[in-house]
């Protein structure tokens, strides 16, 4: 944990009790964005930008109470994405308590004019009755300058018998949209997907951008690096760059759906939008002593470049 400047009188980072008593950490940038994660799930449930503004959506009937899963924010879905095996849906990292991690090892990025925490998951032997492998799960949450969040994940087979072991996982983030009718995705046209609804069959995704007037439920493959979420009526645009990661999943519960959720409001579905960085149609098989990294950084920008025009090709092309 560590930061070069305070943000005004506040720490950069605190670690406070938060809903429910549970322990929080709050990441903190001079320019006032902020991030809050709790050690339950390693879940970030909140990003804000300078202004203040929330960037993420929680669900106004999420329960902050173990073992339930916190509905919102950033769940983190390892070692199993959705219900494609044979752990629980989203596998078992989402709803552990995690621990601050107090000597990590080195990461190759630069940390200066930065505010992060480490946070480390290995397995009890209760986890090893439903997943009989040895592993470290190292998490780093990091709030950049220009109030960028970053999140890198890295999953080392500790395995003594020297077996390898396989996964799936997702950064299962939630975007805090204004109006999901309004906010169309770039990014992932031309692309095959698997659709969630029909079976997961295969096809091929049509037309320029993706907007949402129904029920969306699909994994994106060989995605590009970078995927743009455009909200039209915030005029703010969503920048995700990832690595590690070659799917995208994209997820909208819509109205029916909606109601069938008990920890999510009636009209939930309306201000959400999950954009999904993942490793979901091949699994990650790691030897003993290997590890992977899948890394996920989300920026907000203003939609508007020039004049108040709307131009996402200068989001997607990084221009």
């Amino acid at each position: 944990m560590a930061s070069a400047s305070a943000a005004g009188d506040k720490a950069p980072v605190e670690i406070c009790k938060g809903i429910n008593g549970l322990e929080k950490i709050i990441l903190r940038d001079v320019r006032g964005s902020s991030a809050e994660i709790y050690l339950y799930g390693a879940h970030v449930t909140s990003w804000k930008n300078e202004h203040g503004e929330e960037l993420l959506f929680v669900s106004s009937k999420a329960i902050f109470k173990p073992p339930k899963p916190i509905r919102g924010g950033i769940p983190i879905c390892f070692p199993q994405f959705s219900n494609h095996g044979p752990l629980e849906a989203h596998g078992f990292a989402r709803n552990k308590f995690w621990s601050i991690d107090p000597s990590p090892p080195p990461f190759p990025t630069s940390s200066v004019n930065k505010t992060y925490v480490d946070l480390i998951l290995k397995p009890t032997e209760e986890d090893f009755k439903i997943w009989p492998h040895s592993f470290e799960f190292r998490l780093r949450v990091t709030l950049g300058p220009a109030g960028d969040l970053m999140l890198t994940s890295r999953v080392r087979n500790t395995n003594a018998d020297g077996k390898p072991f396989s996964f799936t996982f997702a950064y299962h983030t939630y975007f805090s949209v204004s109006d999901i009718s309004e906010v169309r995705v770039e990014g992932l046209e031309t692309l095959d997907y698997l659709d969630n609804l029909q079976n997961r069959e295969r096809f091929t995704e049509q037309g320029d951008a993706i907007t949402f007037e129904s029920e969306v439920d699909k994994v994106y493959l060989s995605t590009p690096t970078k995927i743009a979420i455009l909200d039209h009526e915030k005029k703010r645009t969503f920048v995700i760059r990832k690595d590690g990661l070659p799917d995208a999943v994209v997820w909208n519960p819509w109205d029916k759906k909606a109601k069938a959720i008990p920890d999510l409001g009636d009209e939930d579905y309306k201000h959400m939008l999950c954009v999904e960085s993942a490793a979901v149609e091949k699994s990650i098989t790691l030897k003993p002593g290997e590890e992977w990294r899948g890394r996920q950084e989300l920026s907000a920008v203003p939609s508007s470049y020039f004049s108040g025009q709307l131009d996402p090709q200068r989001v997607i092309q990084g221009n």
